[in-house]
């Protein structure tokens, strides 16, 4: 931070921050499209599993599979959806927001010390991020001075 402008160090950062945030929610993204997509996949594999079944409607006892084929398909493509890529997503989105908070406070600390404010003063304005039980964590560790 020395020899630099407090707006130079701010835009510097500020550019890192946005960056990675389009980085971090842009994968996010692509797992949010793949829940779309996946019901409809599960949907494409009943009709075709429908299909295989009407073919056979003059052997009855080869009805069974077919049906259950379809069944299959769309069960897959719902669970799918619903228990691998909207919680992956849902990870990646929470831990994104998690590091964006962080990169937050080192902006604002960074900014402070080129200030040249007490750090005490620092430590405050910082812990003011963090929420309550995070910061009842962080006193309780505190080496008291």
């Amino acid at each position: 931070v020395d020899g630099n402008s407090a707006e130079k160090i701010r835009d510097v950062l500020e550019i890192d921050l946005h960056t990675f945030e389009q980085r971090s929610f842009q994968s996010a993204r692509v797992w949010e499209a793949a829940a779309g997509y996946a019901p409809t996949i599960g949907i494409l594999g009943a009709v075709l599993g429908l299909i295989h079944v009407m073919q056979k409607l003059d052997k009855p006892d080869e009805l069974g599979g077919g049906i259950a084929l379809a069944f299959v398909a769309t069960v897959y493509g719902v669970g799918s959806a619903n228990l691998v890529f909207l919680p992956f997503s849902n990870k990646l989105k929470h831990n994104a927001g998690v590091e964006i908070k962080t990169k937050e406070i080192i902006l604002k600390g960074v900014l402070l010390i080129q200030e040249g404010i007490n750090h005490s003063i620092i430590e405050d304005q910082l812990k003011s991020y963090l929420d309550e039980k995070t910061r009842a964590r962080y006193d309780a560790q505190a080496p008291k001075s």
